[in-house]
């Protein structure tokens, strides 16, 4: 049996003179000769004429196997159309400039330059916020100031904004000695006419906003340093720890993504205390873990306008605030959890934060990177060995 005819055989069941029983509304009961595949019957099938009468010369198609399939028909180009036809055929050109593009249906889409990167793909730092408009909150001093500091001297207008009016004027004077451009901004984050009040003035003077870095966070000694055992805390620090680090950082995306017309880049400040338990600093803990899943929410809710967020999860920063309160033994407790002889400075926050609010970063969004000196990549016995060691 040749191979259509087994596969209709395999199709239909044929009896053994060749044909179909008969169908149940057919009222004769007449059996009907098998039918193949193509749907005529075989006795009926006639050779297929080689040229189609009634088509032009243009049009016809060469002799062979004919691509009814549309996967194989793809590559195939088609014939030009006939010159008879009423009006003509718009050529291949003429159609593709009529038909919108699909970047063009959809507005919302980034289609701003991407970063032309030397031969080599070494990318040098300066000037990579050049005429961008940067907003840091937190900035009086640490790491917030570290950050404005390097935004602008990478050529970003810098609006250093702190609770401490003085301290903001300190770091704004600071940038502006060092030839770069810096305006002092005074608010209280968890206060929203304040954020809108203060987000407002940055925009009159730089027009947009480009890049955030809310960096705020309660770290004095009446909150923080009261943020011990869980049952003997006061609602009150909690409430004041979820006021600043978390509800701040909302409002301040709240206000600022609305002025990021062309989309932006936004970096929050969480900590490796959300990624790990703790003996104490329950409160400053949830807030910073809950900062890692807002940062999620707002990558996903302003992707699609090209806005991105990431957050940075630092340890221990050796900052002048930190040395101070800090005992020595509890510096060298913290020494003994990372992996690395040096720990975290301003400075590499500093190049973490203004990596992620780059272009040099336009693909990563949704993220939380963590830069602790390896304090969280090792089991707990390394701790211990470390102990042991000393003893």
């Amino acid at each position: 049996m040749h191979a259509h005819r087994r596969g209709v055989a395999g199709l239909v069941q044929v009896r053994g003179d060749g044909h179909r029983p008969a169908r149940r509304d057919d009222p004769g009961r007449r059996a009907r000769p098998a039918v193949h595949r193509l749907g005529r019957p075989r006795r009926e099938r006639l050779p297929r004429p080689r040229h189609v009468p009634h088509r032009p010369a243009e049009r016809r198609r060469a002799p062979g196997l004919r691509l009814r399939h549309p996967l194989l028909r793809r590559g195939r180009a088609r014939p030009a159309a006939a010159a008879h036809r009423a009006g003509g055929a718009r050529p291949p050109a003429a159609r593709a400039q009529a038909r919108p593009r699909r970047a063009d249906r959809l507005p919302e889409v980034d289609r701003r330059p991407r970063p032309a990167f030397p031969a080599g793909g070494v990318v040098s730092g300066l000037g990579r916020f050049s005429g961008r408009v940067a907003l840091v909150t937190g900035a009086g001093s640490g790491i917030g100031a570290a950050c404005a500091a390097r935004l602008a001297a990478e050529g970003a207008f810098v609006g250093v904004l702190d609770l401490r009016a003085a301290a903001a004027k300190t770091t704004a004077a600071a940038i502006r000695a060092r030839g770069d451009t810096a305006t002092a901004l005074t608010c209280d984050v968890s206060d929203e006419k304040q954020v809108e009040q203060a987000v407002a003035e940055l925009v009159a003077s730089f027009g947009r906003v480009d890049v955030l870095h809310s960096n705020a966070a309660v770290l004095d000694a009446d909150v923080y340093g009261r943020d011990r055992d869980l049952a003997g805390l006061d609602t009150a620090v909690w409430d004041r720890t979820m006021e600043v680090n978390l509800r701040g950082a909302m409002l301040m995306v709240k206000h600022t993504v609305p002025a990021m017309p062309d989309g932006g880049a936004i970096v929050l400040t969480s900590s490796v205390s959300a990624l790990v338990g703790d003996t104490m600093h329950a409160a400053y803990g949830s807030s910073k873990s809950a900062l890692i899943g807002f940062t999620r929410y707002v990558a996903t809710m302003y992707g699609s306008r090209g806005v991105r967020c990431n957050a940075v999860a630092p340890a221990l920063v050796l900052t002048a605030a930190a040395q101070r309160a800090l005992t020595p033994a509890q510096l060298a407790d913290k020494a003994a959890e990372r992996l690395l002889p040096w720990a975290c400075t301003v400075d590499d926050v500093a190049n973490l934060v203004s990596f992620l609010l780059s272009d040099e970063a336009r693909c990563i969004t949704g993220q939380t990177v963590t830069i602790d000196s390896g304090t969280l990549a090792h089991r707990p016995q390394h701790a211990v060995h470390q102990w042991r060691d000393a003893q």
